[in-house]
């Protein structure tokens, strides 16, 4: 399934610790793409961030955090992003979704 010119992009925002139905949030949102046929998704964790509570939340070796800044990004057609956002909105407790068109120059398998 070959995906090419305009599409989007959706970031989440959120915590390392956060859940949903007792899970990783990053891992269940993850596998619920892949179940919606989302075409690419990738979890990256950030070294340090705050969010809405304004709370720092770093790897310093200092003050070791368990709750590092999680980024999810979809990236998908416009319909199928936009038709995953109700689940979202309904697993997630907190963070923080956005949205932007991106131009996808090249999408294929390394196999």
């Amino acid at each position: 399934m070959g995906l090419s010119g305009t599409a989007l992009l959706a970031r989440i925002f959120l915590g390392e610790s956060d859940k949903i139905r007792g899970r990783p949030a990053y891992a269940a949102i993850v596998e619920e793409a892949r179940q919606r046929g989302i075409r690419g998704a990738t979890v990256l964790r950030g070294i340090m961030g705050y969010g809405a509570g304004s709370r720092i939340h770093s790897a310093a070796i200092l003050r070791l955090s368990e709750d590092l800044p999680i980024v999810i990004e979809l990236v998908d057609e416009e319909a199928r992003i936009r038709d995953f956002l109700p689940w979202l909105e309904d697993a997630l407790g907190g963070g923080l979704v956005t949205l932007e068109r991106v131009e996808v120059i090249r999408y294929t398998s390394g196999n």
